[in-house]
């Protein structure tokens, strides 16, 4: 399945390693030098402030849209993908 992340970017969910709070990356010095050495493969998805972070196998995507909207789409998705 994919997961719509902002401005018509679809991710394959099985390729999402990570969605992150933009709030979380001022708290781990880890995370912010893994994002510094990744830098060339960001891609800004949102024309003004990003709310989330998106971490893929090949690409690191910054999302307008909040981490809690990304995990209730991809919770939406894995119902129905799998129906009981």
């Amino acid at each position: 399945m994919y997961l719509h992340i902002g401005e018509d970017t679809l991710v394959r969910t099985s390729e999402i390693i990570a969605i992150l709070d933009k709030e979380s990356t001022g708290f781990s010095d880890v995370l912010e030098e893994f994002l510094a050495r990744r830098n060339q493969e960001i891609v800004n998805l949102s024309k003004k402030e990003y709310k989330s972070i998106v971490i893929t196998k090949d690409q690191i995507y910054y999302s307008p849209l909040a981490a809690g909207t990304l995990k209730k789409r991809s919770q939406k998705l894995t119902v129905q993908e799998f129906p009981l």
